[in-house]
């Protein structure tokens, strides 16, 4: 992996900061994310799996724009492509780990799908940012 270097002018954000960032973003993500499950479930009729699948990869989206342009101060792949390939690996985990939360907590626990969106949340946001940290923003 070729690796991209800062400039000697520009000074490493700290990785607490990167992280209140990337929570602020997130947030942002999520209101799209559930925001989408929300209403393409209650509106259009689709089964909330499929709802929680769509709005996930509108959330990815998402966070994929704020992580390269206000998150992350480095991007460790200077080969975008292979980036945006890595990014949406690591999201396609989140997501499995999404639908599976999704799934135990709806049909297993009986909670209402966007209680269970709520509960699965704080997992996927550790998975992503962790993983995307280590790997493509160090």
């Amino acid at each position: 992996m070729e690796v991209l270097e800062l400039a000697d002018d520009i000074q490493p954000v700290k990785w607490h900061i990167e992280f209140l960032r990337y929570g602020f973003a997130s947030a942002l993500a999520l209101l799209v994310d559930a925001g989408s499950l929300y209403l393409i479930t209650e509106y259009l009729g689709v089964d909330y799996l499929l709802s929680a699948a769509i709005g996930f990869l509108l959330g990815m989206v998402t966070i994929y724009v704020l992580s390269i342009r206000w998150v992350f101060a480095r991007r460790t792949l200077e080969d975008q492509h292979r980036e945006i390939v890595l990014f949406v690996l690591i999201g396609l985990v989140g997501m499995a780990i999404n639908e599976a939360g999704m799934y135990v907590f709806t049909e297993m626990a009986g909670f209402h799908y966007m209680v269970s969106k709520l509960f699965i949340t704080g997992v996927v946001f550790l998975w992503n940012f962790g993983i995307r940290k280590w790997l493509l923003f160090r």
